[in-house]
């Protein structure tokens, strides 16, 4: 007989249902569901003369009261059988916002461009000491790691632009930045021409990268002679400097595609979650379907340069890991290129920005909301652009009902707390009920599916009653399976809390 599997200990951290790795069985008419982000206002239009068409790669976090982002400055001219990318040097720059939506370019007065300094450039393209500096491919967070020095608060991924590698720099405010390593990182281990990342995990206490690799083919310092599926590589550090583990990413019953950015990033509601938006290639090449997108005479002209620039297609997916190695990659668009529209539907668009934050929502007194942030405008007129996008809070995959009902049983687990919080939508007739049981599968007393207080409404945080109590923590560290029964309804994630309750979310 096999063992009997331990019980996940989930404690008090919250439950995200964006794979099966609670999950024992589906029943009826339930299923997982992905979730679409509902665009929003332009965020930011990045036409400076020192920013331009080829905008890209943000970097988008929360710190304290302010929100910061930095982002590739770079500027496409587009001409017949031609594509120039020198109109300027590649600049790395920065915006801030005091609620994640109206955001502003403050002048850092850091950076000469056209013989002045009232710009936004954080930092430029050159040699500081021994390093050749690639602004043009920036990750750039605050660093999370405990033991990080006050001088060193910040960090940036930077592109090494000779030798083959990357260059991490250092930042006591995120303003005003210096080489953390004398030498480049990670030689040789990849292609480096998409936006590479780091950041610490902190359920490892280690440093993860994540970058881009071709799987075939030989990329040196010398020659740039790529070949196969563009993939994504990562590795741990202890330092950021000396990195081990390196492996290409595995994907749960996802075909090779592929994959440009990567954008993963540990989720800050879900901890000991990763969440990943790696950017889809795909070239249609050209067809009379694509001849009725949007901006034909563009798109034919980008064509006489390179077919690719005309008829390859870009959108956003979505990915979860508990590992950070293997991911469960959902194959739909998770951020389809929309309706179509001029700057919209073209190689370039729609590549989501690392980071995801909270912000208000626009509506009075409903809980705040997840912002991401999606280029589009690639290529032609003054600049890029970038435009919010908006999700409920865990709102990326549900266990979704319909009106003929289904049910959700988990694997046996334990837990900490004294009452247990669903963030959950129904209809108007729509319920969710819950029943924990034994680790046999039998209903625990008091808290059978016919004690448990239907529920309906549109919360992200309601507490689960059975007989007008919600008190669970007689079943503490005791291993329990928890039965969700829905109908016209979705669950986004369940948390076992220790706290008292407050006030009722909306």
């Amino acid at each position: 007989m096999a063992d009997t599997p331990a019980p996940i200990q989930v404690g008090v951290r919250r439950n995200l249902l964006i794979d099966d790795f609670l999950i024992q069985r589906m029943e009826g008419e339930l299923a997982l569901r992905l979730h679409h982000p509902r665009p929003r206002e332009l965020a930011i239009v990045h036409d400076e003369a020192w920013e331009g068409t080829g905008c890209g790669y943000h970097s988008v976090f929360r710190d304290g009261d302010v929100y910061r982002m930095y982002y590739k400055a770079w500027h496409l001219r587009v001409s017949e059988g031609k594509l120039d990318g020198g109109a300027h040097p590649l600049y790395c720059c920065y915006a801030e916002s005091d609620d994640g939506i109206h955001w502003r370019k403050p002048h850092l007065q850091q950076h000469a461009f056209g013989g002045q300094r009232a710009n936004n450039i954080v930092m430029a393209s050159g040699v500081v000491g021994d390093l050749h500096v690639d602004p043009g491919h920036p990750a750039v967070f605050k660093d999370a790691n405990p033991d990080a020095p006050a001088e060193a608060r910040y960090k940036a991924i930077l592109r090494s632009s000779k030798p083959n590698g990357l260059l991490v720099f250092q930042s006591p405010d995120g303003l005003h930045w210096s080489p953390f390593h004398n030498a480049p990182i990670l030689r040789l281990q990849g292609a480096f021409d998409s936006q590479n990342l780091a950041f610490w995990d902190p359920r490892i206490g280690k440093y993860r990268a994540y970058w881009r690799v071709f799987t075939a083919g030989t990329i040196t310092d010398d020659q740039w002679k790529p070949a196969g599926y563009r993939a994504i590589r990562t590795a741990v550090s202890d330092n950021l400097v000396d990195w081990n583990q390196a492996t290409n990413l595995t994907y749960v019953d996802s075909p090779e595609v592929q994959l440009y950015t990567n954008a993963v990033q540990v989720y800050h509601r879900a901890p000991h979650v990763l969440i990943g938006f790696p950017t889809r290639y795909i070239d249609r090449g050209p067809s009379a379907t694509m001849q009725q997108l949007p901006d034909v005479k563009n798109r034919k002209l980008r064509a006489s340069s390179n077919p690719r620039y005309g008829y390859a297609l870009t959108d956003g997916l979505f990915m979860t890991s508990r590992d950070g190695v293997h991911f469960k990659r959902w194959n739909e668009s998770f951020l389809r290129p929309g309706p179509e529209r001029p700057g919209t539907w073209h190689y370039g668009a729609h590549y989501l920005a690392w980071g995801v934050v909270e912000t208000a929502s626009e509506l009075p007194g409903a809980p705040a909301e997840l912002s991401l942030y999606a280029t589009e405008n690639y290529w032609h007129g003054k600049g890029s652009a970038l435009r919010r996008y908006t999700l409920r809070l865990d709102g990326f995959v549900s266990a979704s009902a319909t009106a003929r009902g289904g049910e959700l049983l988990t694997k046996t687990m334990t837990f900490d707390g004294s009452r247990l919080d669903l963030n959950f939508a129904s209809s108007a007739a729509g319920t969710l009920r819950v029943e924990i049981q034994n680790a046999a599968g039998e209903p625990l007393p008091g808290y059978a599916l016919k004690d448990c207080i239907s529920q309906f409404g549109d919360s992200v945080a309601r507490s689960v009653r059975w007989k007008e109590h919600e008190d669970v923590q007689e079943l503490v560290g005791q291993p329990v399976r928890l039965r969700f029964v829905l109908q016209d309804a979705d669950l986004y994630s369940f948390q076992f809390v220790k706290q008292t309750k407050e006030k009722a979310s909306p």
